[in-house]
């Protein structure tokens, strides 16, 4: 673990001489251009929200929740007594 914090401590080190070592003018250019993206994205989800929000249908119905576990259960046909069972294609009566 501590081999990995140190590698990663490397790692941000060389990227901030990197960003240190750009004149000055590209820092700002780069800067602004992160932060119109910043501001595209923020006005995107903005537009999203305030777009659901303009069309929520206030029809709601509202029911009884039901138990699953207590609903009864269908069965498509009804169950019969048989005298014989077939078990691998062979009858075996019951006795």
């Amino acid at each position: 673990m501590k081999k990995l914090r140190a590698n990663m401590d490397r790692y941000f080190d060389q990227l901030d001489d990197r960003w240190r070592e750009l004149p000055l003018r590209k820092q700002h250019k780069y800067t602004l251009y992160f932060f119109l993206g910043y501001l595209l994205l923020t006005a995107g989800v903005i537009a999203k929200v305030w777009y659901d929000a303009g069309n929520f249908k206030n029809d709601l119905h509202i029911e009884h929740l039901e138990n699953p576990v207590l609903q009864k259960k269908e069965h498509p046909a009804p169950l019969q007594d048989t005298l014989t069972t077939i078990f691998k294609n062979k009858f075996y009566e019951r006795k």
